[in-house]
């Protein structure tokens, strides 16, 4: 028994045994049928005492029941003067029955505790009272456990009897419930408080197992071990077990060690104020057994911590009921799945812990924000998640123009946006509202592809070119910098002005282009090693926020890592090259794959030693089809000689050494489109050898 001379604040004070002898061999149980061919049961969490709400949800999701996990809103009006400031100031900024025009007068930094104190009453609060009082009635069973935020005096109350409200059952370590509905008998265990491991052997203002005080409430060992005791009572093969806790499992390894030990199917929980529930198990988020031992193991550990330092005075002040549960909580810390055996084991070798793959797990949002349902029907439990969802709204204004372009830096970072991410004491409040806009000057990975305008100095550097006050470089930087960005534009201007001579005169570079092989987009970088400028138009494009830049370019088509500056779109080519014994016209050539049904969109000769007639030739179709049924004339004859048909190939497949008929040229086309027509056999190299072989060996252009 609780010895008087220790006082009610330390750590250690267990209160006097839960229960009377008489009770040792008894549960607080019962049996309730919903349906036994099919029922739906409601599952919300953090009412916060908008308890009028009930009947609305429960209608909604034509449910037979309610299962509440905390944070009920057990306060009545004397509940005000046990609750301290912070935690009045909690329920104050989260109660749902509070405009929000009335929340932020009242959380306004010039408003003191005791000015929120005066003015918030418990209709602000909770409306237990009205429940309590009968002018609310539950129309289902309501199934709940306590929460973080409650009165732990009216719990109490609930325990010894005194208070009693027509369909609300509070489910805790010594009071179980099994509902029979839809061909499934669901047992229901149930733990109520924040797990705080430092007070687990603290009551607080609590009697026996129950703890909490100044308007809080927390889980100790003694409940757990109740808990236990209370679920090896009433095991029952048949049945369906179901762990509803404030605290989440998947948060809490002790919490999920207690459902290890309870043998439990199902588990619902809270206390994570999301805005969408997570359905979860253990095997879908853990790439193995040993990722969850950890979590185990970490629980565990900061059990045993708070344990090693305060066994002795335990030990010495626990009577013999209370010691026979704190040896079960103690067997749930204990409670760690065997390790997985090595590679190669037979599955029964690994200890494999059962719970791994086949309990599941939800954890709820708040009830202002959604619900889940759990539809029951031939012995099935299946799960409908209902939420308001996440909020992206505020990006339908977000504007590309609305960011800045940053000078350029090769060595631009990410930006810090710390301040728009939630903080670990964000409120579900802030974390509502839309992330600000990113700030105005950003530093973005496009300056490394667009070496446009020099990287601004820094202050107090004097290698770096001094700046004017609008941010322009001056000095003899600035104008090297000036003629480099003007030398760069007239080279960019000459290269598209030649591709775009070469494409009004279908030139051979446009043709291999266009041939089977996808167009190549154009090369980001010149000969020399620098990267290729853009135009004034894409210096002039605002620059986008950085994540956006790693996904799609403001200014082009591509996706790639480099952008490519050219503006040609691509285009899908079927084209068969020709090679004829005796020239053949565009005109015959047409009517050899026949005429205007055959589906040609373009014939093309490659360049060729003036007076040489044109045995070559790329014929393009419309589509593949169209070009197979060409291919189909390989080896007929036009002008009564057979004629060579194939697939044409991209350029760089073409063979041949990089060389023109002279040694120099343009890239070897014309060579390979020579050597293809089995003309280099007569033609001269640079030292007037034979084409076709050299005296060092090597080979001379291939055919095509």
């Amino acid at each position: 028994m609780q010895p008087t001379s220790r006082p009610a604040s330390t750590s250690t004070r267990p209160a006097a045994s839960p229960h009377p002898r008489t009770h040792l061999n008894q549960v607080n149980t019962q049996t309730k049928l919903l349906d036994t061919v099919h029922g739906r049961i409601l599952c919300i969490a953090d009412i916060r005492g908008r308890l009028s709400a009930l009947n609305d949800l429960a209608r909604e999701a034509n449910a037979k029941a309610v299962i509440h996990t905390g944070d009920f809103g057990f306060f009545e009006t004397s509940s005000l003067e046990r609750i301290n400031d912070r935690t009045l100031r909690h329920l104050t900024m989260y109660s749902p029955l509070i405009a929000t025009a009335q929340r932020n007068h009242l959380l306004s930094p010039d408003n003191t505790p005791a000015t929120i104190r005066s003015t918030v009453d418990i209709s602000l609060i909770s409306e237990f009272r009205l429940l309590l009082s009968g002018q609310i009635k539950l129309q289902i069973p309501v199934f709940t456990v306590w929460g973080a935020c409650e009165d732990v005096l009216i719990l109490e109350k609930f325990r010894s009897g005194a208070y009693a409200i027509d369909n609300l059952h509070v489910v805790d370590e010594a009071t179980t419930r099994c509902l029979d509905v839809g061909g499934v008998k669901l047992r229901l265990l149930g733990l109520g408080g924040a797990l705080v491991p430092h007070k687990m052997f603290d009551n607080g203002d609590g009697n026996a197992t129950v703890a909490g005080g100044q308007g809080t409430m927390w889980t100790t060992a003694l409940q757990i071990g109740e808990l236990v005791d209370t679920a090896q009572r009433v095991f029952d093969p048949s049945e369906t077990r179901l762990l509803v806790t404030h605290a989440s499992p998947g948060r809490e390894g002790i919490i999920a060690q207690l459902a290890l030990v309870l043998k439990a199917d199902l588990t619902i929980s809270a206390g994570l104020h999301f805005r969408y529930a997570t359905s979860y198990n253990e095997f879908s988020v853990q790439g193995d057994l040993d990722g969850f031992r950890h979590k185990l193991l970490v629980g565990k550990e900061g059990f045993d911590k708070v344990w090693d330092s305060v066994k002795n005075q335990v030990d010495n002040v626990i009577d013999e009921h209370q010691r026979i549960l704190l040896d079960k909580a103690l067997s749930v810390i204990e409670r760690i799945p065997q390790a997985q055996a090595q590679s190669g084991a037979p599955p029964t070798a690994t200890g494999e812990e059962p719970a791994w793959k086949n309990c599941w797990n939800w954890n709820l949002c708040d009830a202002a924000y959604g619900f889940l349902v759990l539809d029951i029907k031939e012995g099935r439990i299946s799960a409908e998640l209902k939420s308001q969802g996440f909020n992206y709204a505020y990006r339908r204004t977000a504007t590309p123009g609305t960011v800045v372009h940053t000078p350029n830096s090769t060595n631009s970072s990410l930006p810090n946006t710390a301040g728009n991410l939630p903080t670990k004491g964000s409120t579900p409040a802030q974390m509502e509202k839309p992330a600000s806009p990113m700030p105005k000057e950003v530093k973005s990975p496009l300056a490394a592809v667009s070496p446009i305008v020099p990287a601004t100095p820094k202050e107090g550097t004097s290698s770096l070119p001094h700046t004017k006050t609008n941010g322009t470089p001056t000095g003899p930087s600035s104008d090297k910098a000036e003629k480099e960005r003007q030398k760069r534009r007239e080279k960019k201007e000459k290269k598209e002005r030649a591709e775009r001579e070469t494409k009004e005169k279908d030139s051979t570079e446009e043709m291999a282009e266009t041939s089977a092989s996808p167009v190549e987009p154009p090369s980001t970088q010149s000969k020399s090693g620098k990267e290729t400028p853009v135009s004034d138009e894409v210096a002039k494009a605002p620059t986008p926020d950085v994540l956006e830049a790693g996904l799609k370019s403001p200014t082009t088509d591509s996706a790639g890592t480099r952008t490519p500056t050219s503006r040609r779109t691509y285009k899908q080519s079927w084209t068969l090259f020709v090679r004829l014994q005796v020239p053949a016209n565009e005109a015959e050539l047409r009517e050899f794959f026949g005429g205007e049904q055959s589906g040609i969109v373009r014939v093309s000769y490659p360049h060729t030693v003036q007076g040489r007639g044109q045995k070559i030739a790329y014929v393009e179709f419309g589509d593949e089809e169209a070009m197979k049924g060409g291919l189909e004339k390989n080896n007929e004859n036009i002008n009564e000689s057979p004629v060579e048909i194939k697939i044409a190939t991209d350029k760089e497949d073409r063979g041949g050494p990089r060389s023109g008929p002279r040694g120099r040229g343009r890239g070897g086309f014309a060579a390979r489109g020579f050597a293809a027509a089995g003309l280099t056999g007569k033609g001269r190299g640079t030292n007037g050898e034979a084409r076709g072989s050299s005296e060092n060996g090597k080979t001379g252009d291939a055919a095509a």
